[in-house]
């Protein structure tokens, strides 16, 4: 698909507002209609919209000139403008749009200096099964508050600079943003101008920490800050580290305590443990003054695919293990689809090798989106490039969440 006809096609898909499937109706009422129901606990699909691979950000700068020229799942490098890819992190803006975070392009910080850090805006449409680009915006320095040489003269932020994973939006309408070269917190206007210096995280660092001066890192590459929620009162942030830190036990992860009013870490610091050790996060948002909700996953893709879940963690760690207490509320590869959406069977999976982004819609509903890697991913289609595909999950209980998620 040619980037024309990529654009022109989403832009004619979406005239009807947002909205997912009708409720999955009582698993009597699905019998009687010939309809699996849904297993005890088992949460369902109810929306399904997607974004084509190959769709570029209209007019932009072409990219991926560092990457192999062989072709991969059929796509060629270097591409005729900036992929809308890489969903790495979601704001629901509450009118059915959603801003979405593109993270540092194409993998490393090698070969993503011509991959321009974006926040697309992004309509899903449920009933056509389509997400339409609305637009967005480019991340950058003009203030010159980046202390290290940055890739672009014109201090417009690319993967070569920082690799953003996590985003959530404050009261006056700016972003903080999660980095992994760092880790960093990055603090952004509505805009994307940086606002502040980039915030390090005392006592760790990345192989990519422009201060590392010949240390020795303590997380490894592409590990940092993965995940981000911000507390109900808008007073702190929590970001999730990916991966373990050097001396911590195995598969455990630290969720860090950031004060906005102060600009500084506090001392709190919590505990996720992964199911493995091999596993990762893929994102994090508040539930209520205790709980978080998390995605966990393996690092396969397809059929090979094992793990791919949402957990919600409370803080209160009443089994006393040092590690927030984790429910599973859903199994992403086994997710009832009764009405058979999209095409999709009795039985859809969600089968990406990243999925990193979890937003709360309503006390039973929750949206979730993948990363696509473009053009390394094909979890879908073996041989194709995924797509950003966006689903609606109804889970089989209420998250009794507190209502100022919904602000």
């Amino acid at each position: 698909m040619t980037v024309g006809s990529a654009v022109l096609t989403l832009g004619l898909a979406i005239s009807a507002p947002a909205h997912a499937e009708p409720e999955p109706q009582s698993a009597a009422a699905a019998e009687a209609k010939g309809r699996p129901a849904p297993a005890p606990g088992q949460a369902t699909l109810t929306g399904f919209a997607s974004l084509p691979a190959l769709t570029y950000v209209p007019g932009s700068e072409p990219s991926g000139k560092q990457l192999d020229t062989a072709p991969v799942n059929g796509v060629s490098a270097p591409f005729p403008g900036q992929p809308v890819q890489g969903f790495s992190g979601i704001v629901d803006r509450h009118d059915g749009t959603f801003d979405v975070l593109s993270d540092n392009g194409f993998g490393n910080k090698a070969n993503s200096s011509d991959f321009l850090l974006r926040v697309h805006r992004i309509k899903p449409d449920f009933a056509r099964h389509t997400v339409r680009v609305l637009g967005g915006f480019n991340l950058s320095d003009p203030r010159k508050l980046v202390s290290w040489p940055l890739t672009r003269k014109d201090r417009v932020l690319t993967g070569a600079d920082f690799d953003i994973e996590s985003i959530t939006r404050v009261s006056d309408g700016s972003y903080w943003i999660g980095d992994e070269f760092g880790p960093f917190l990055l603090h952004v206007s509505s805009t994307g101008r940086l606002l502040d210096a980039p915030v390090k995280l005392p006592g760790v660092q990345a192989p990519e920490n422009p201060f590392l001066n010949g240390g020795q890192p303590n997380l490894n590459s592409s590990k940092g800050f993965e995940g981000m929620a911000r507390s109900l009162d808008g007073r702190k942030l929590y970001p999730l580290l990916e991966g373990t830190v050097a001396g911590d036990p195995a598969g455990t992860l630290r969720m860090y305590e950031f004060d906005l009013r102060k600009g500084a870490y506090t001392a709190k610091r919590l505990t996720y443990k992964l199911e493995s050790p091999g596993n990762s996060i893929g994102d994090a948002i508040s539930i209520d003054d205790h709980r978080f909700m998390i995605i966990e996953r393996d690092n396969e893709q397809g059929d090979a695919a094992q793990l791919k879940r949402i957990y919600i963690v409370d803080t209160r760690d009443r089994d006393r293990d040092g590690a927030m207490d984790k429910t599973m509320v859903a199994d992403l590869l086994n997710l009832a689809n009764p009405k058979r959406i999209a095409g999709f069977g009795e039985t859809f999976r969600f089968p990406f090798q990243t999925i990193e982004d979890v937003v709360i819609l309503d006390d039973r509903t929750i949206g979730v989106l993948d990363d696509n890697n473009f053009p390394g991913s094909n979890g879908r289609t073996p041989g194709k490039p995924d797509n950003n595909e966006f689903i609606t999950v109804r889970l089989a209980e209420r998250l009794h969440a507190d209502r100022r998620i919904y602000r």
